[in-house]
């Protein structure tokens, strides 16, 4: 054995879980960093991503008995259940499963695992005869913007999908989790989390159009540049108010704009993901250029809408994920523009990343747009004061810049630095801390993703495995 199957051998045989001489099918899911672009990969931007060290591994071995066991030791510290048992004919339809997830608080982790079995079963007819054993393992804490989520059931896909004779990879890899947690999961998410843990690559930035679903070319920082993530310690979500109430306002302003051109939206059915979709901007208002939404629409469009005057004034809202609350005002000038200046801020640093990463200006230049993204959070009403604290410290220090990340409204805070500045890093980190009851979790390093990772297959002896 090398390093890797002696290590997780011996973490699997401990737990007395798997039967012996069957093979084991493992996967590994690292987090992502969001460098910038997060919130426009649901309106078709462009973002930056990079991956962490830390991940999630799930382990499977395939059943012939109709049983679906879950272990998952690590869910005790965070006040979950770690043992979750259910049978092939529990895997109905998405309502179902999350019922059944969703009795207990403790149990709703549940839902990434078994919407990925879901998945397989209703897309590739697998299963049906069968059951699987799922053994879970992360490094990754959750609730923390760091794609916790998506890295769960990304690594289920995968290691299930080999135990059920199915290859899984790639764009359908990315999609197919997307699905999950859209579907199964109730989070509206795009693409940006799912993509960047399957196609990721270590070191570098991985530049994604979520339109729905592009890649590009790598990038790395220039030479001497580092990023770090350090988590402000404010729990947050996809299924969070702030985050859907920003998300639907973009929505409602892309209605509103498409209603004042007389441009007809109609459901789109090009993937399992269902959208809306236009003649002028094919349903993405990222592809709105700055400069038109600033001459033509800004002004016009308002400042904040209730939701029960969007209603009675555009009818339906054209996003499957999320509801218009008559009763909530909803950001709509200000989630517009994000939509728009983001898409560009993420294009003008990977130009500067792809063309001129040996000038001595591209640092400051980064990090300025990266603080702009931060500023824009805020904004859209996903701002975090304690955010605003870790970006105003990281400036203070020397950073080039810093910007709060993924959905917002807390999470992690991304600084960009000097390699050599690791030791201002943790100072960084102490000084937040002050006053608090804990020191943040950082975030250093980089990993693989999924792909790159593949599929590991190992079998434990049959003095170490179950009876």
């Amino acid at each position: 054995m090398d390093y890797f199957e002696d290590h997780v051998a011996i973490t699997l045989a401990a737990h007395d879980f798997f039967a012996p001489d069957k093979p084991i099918y493992v996967a590994r899911a690292p987090g992502r960093l969001d460098v910038i672009g997060g919130n426009v990969d649901y309106t078709g931007g462009m973002v930056l991503q990079s991956l962490l060290r830390e991940a999630v591994w799930v382990a499977a071995q395939p059943r012939t008995d109709g049983l679906i066991r879950i272990l998952n030791p690590g869910a005790v510290q965070f006040g979950w259940q770690q043992y979750l048992d259910f049978h092939i004919i529990d895997l109905r339809d998405p309502e179902h499963l999350r019922a059944l997830c969703e009795e207990r608080e403790s149990s709703r982790w549940g839902c990434y695992v078994l919407g990925a079995l879901y998945f397989l079963k209703s897309c590739y007819g697998c299963g049906d005869a069968g059951g699987a054993d799922l053994f879970v393992a992360s490094d990754l804490p959750p609730n923390k913007g760091v794609s916790s989520s998506a890295a769960l059931e990304v690594a289920t896909l995968k290691a299930v999908s080999a135990a059920w004779g199915v290859q899984l990879e790639g764009v359908a890899l990315a999609t197919a989790g997307q699905w999950v947690e859209n579907v199964v999961a109730a989070a509206a998410c795009g693409i940006m989390d799912q993509a960047a843990i399957v196609l990721g690559v270590k070191d570098h930035l991985l530049p994604i159009l979520c339109q729905p679903c592009q890649t590009f070319s790598p990038v790395n920082l220039p030479a001497g540049l580092q990023l770090w993530g350090i988590d402000s310690m404010v729990s947050r979500s996809t299924t969070g108010v702030f985050y859907e109430t920003a998300r639907a306002a973009a929505f409602i302003g892309y209605k509103l704009i498409c209603q004042y051109e007389g441009i007809t939206i109609t459901p789109a059915k090009v993937s399992g993901i269902p959208r809306w979709t236009d003649s002028r901007w094919n349903g993405y208002l990222s592809n709105l250029p700055p400069s038109e939404f600033r001459f033509r629409y800004e002004s016009w469009l308002p400042e904040s809408l209730s939701g029960r005057e969007f209603l009675e004034r555009a009818g339906e809202h054209v996003d499957p994920f999320t509801t218009v609350d008559p009763a909530r005002k909803y950001p709509v000038r200000a989630a517009v523009r994000y939509a728009t200046e983001e898409n560009l801020r993420v294009q003008t640093i990977y130009k500067l990343l792809a063309t001129s990463s040996g000038s001595k200006n591209s640092p400051q230049l980064i990090g300025d747009v990266l603080c702009r993204s931060h500023t824009a959070y805020s904004e859209c009403g996903l701002g975090s004061e304690d955010c605003d604290e870790l970006v105003s410290r990281a400036l203070k220090s020397g950073f080039f810049g810093a910007k709060m990340t993924g959905g917002g409204a807390g999470g992690v805070v991304a600084i960009l630095g000097r390699s050599e500045d690791r030791h201002a890093i943790h100072c960084l980190a102490q000084e937040y801390a002050a006053g608090r009851s804990a020191v943040p979790h950082i975030f250093e390093g980089s990993s693989g993703g999924v792909d790159t990772f593949g599929v590991r297959t190992l079998h434990l002896a049959p003095s170490l495995g179950m009876q």
